[in-house]
């Protein structure tokens, strides 16, 4: 899915370089008419390699480079000389990215932390020269081996965002509004569902000047695990949240039944999220006075434990940093 400058899925055509190959050169020197074998190894093949970068979060630099490939090694020499190697090439990606073999959709690894490197194809391997053929019975063999053929596959690379809490509720919950008001993330708002088209990564400034992200997931609707909506393309960005909050409006018809809806769409997509810690933030209470709240109060499950806030009027947004922050870190 893309919209703007995010983009989360790409394919890429890695190709390795193919081995040098060994040399058959026989020493000549003056007064040495026949020296013997001295063909030196060729060099390896250019691994391609995928490589962590905590300053990206998007695919967007893989949309349109699709094709990688990596220099052959180079050919042995006299005088046992080995072929230079031939370079890597490397895939910058953000941290949370997922590589799978594109035919088979198997997943072959995870790319989560900084400065990690990982050989996506391996380089082949430099032929060896004659002298390693040398033998009492064939003191100048006159044959090497040829460099071993580099690999190329296409590879399917997914993102899935990296933070610690991730925001979860339906279009127009008002989840953009608070990300904008504890972060200095600026997401599109506007009054109208589905505002959001893209994740959005914030970061909270809590006290002593520790911080946690928070991420601000496209709305959810029932059937968005059947690809409903904006579907399961970024149901699979909260998989990674160590927090889910759960944002419902106080003018909704049924809290009870919302959380529920969206716990179910949660479920379908992925059970093991379920086992994640779990806040229900209800939005817009400026607009509730004690006794509606003391109502609202009782719609709410027992099970999950809750707040009231309003982004717009500043209330109860203290509470819910140190909530999060107590939840993060117990």
């Amino acid at each position: 899915m893309t919209e703007g400058n995010f983009v989360d899925y790409v394919k890429v055509h890695a190709a390795s370089g193919k081995g040098g190959k060994g040399s058959t050169h026989l020493h000549r020197e003056k007064f040495i008419a026949k020296g013997g074998p001295d063909g030196g190894d060729g060099g390896r093949g250019g691994h391609v390699i995928i490589r962590a970068n905590k300053g990206m979060w998007t695919l967007l630099h893989l949309k349109f480079k699709k094709h990688f490939k990596a220099e052959h090694g180079g050919n042995g020499g006299k005088s046992r000389s080995t072929g230079k190697d031939g370079d890597d090439v490397y895939i910058d990606v953000p941290l949370g990215t997922i590589v799978r073999n594109a035919e088979t959709n198997e997943i072959l690894f995870e790319i989560t932390d900084e400065g990690e490197e990982v050989i996506l194809v391996e380089g082949g391997k430099g032929g060896r020269g004659n002298w390693h053929f040398k033998s009492a019975t064939n003191q100048t063999p006159r044959y090497a081996q040829p460099g071993i053929d580099g690999q190329e596959d296409w590879f399917q690379l997914e993102l899935k965002v990296l933070a610690d809490v991730g925001l979860v509720g339906f279009p127009n919950a008002g989840k953009s509004t608070l990300l904008s008001v504890l972060t200095a993330a600026k997401p599109k708002i506007a009054n109208y569902a589905f505002t959001t088209l893209k994740p959005n990564l914030g970061i909270v400034k809590y006290r002593d000047f520790q911080t946690f992200v928070i991420a601000d997931i496209p709305g959810i609707i029932e059937g968005a695990h059947e690809g409903k909506g904006l579907g399961h393309r970024f149901l699979r960005h909260i998989e990674r949240n160590s927090t889910l909050l759960f944002l419902i409006p106080a003018d909704s018809d049924d809290i009870n039944k919302e959380y529920e809806v969206l716990l179910n769409e949660l479920k379908q997509h992925n059970p093991e999220l379920l086992d994640k810690e779990r806040l229900l933030v209800i939005s817009k209470s400026d607009m509730l006075d004690d006794e509606l709240q003391a109502e609202l109060e009782k719609e709410i499950p027992e099970n999950i434990p809750h707040l009231f806030i309003s982004s717009v009027a500043q209330k109860g947004l203290t509470e819910l940093k140190d909530k999060l922050w107590k939840m993060l870190n117990d």
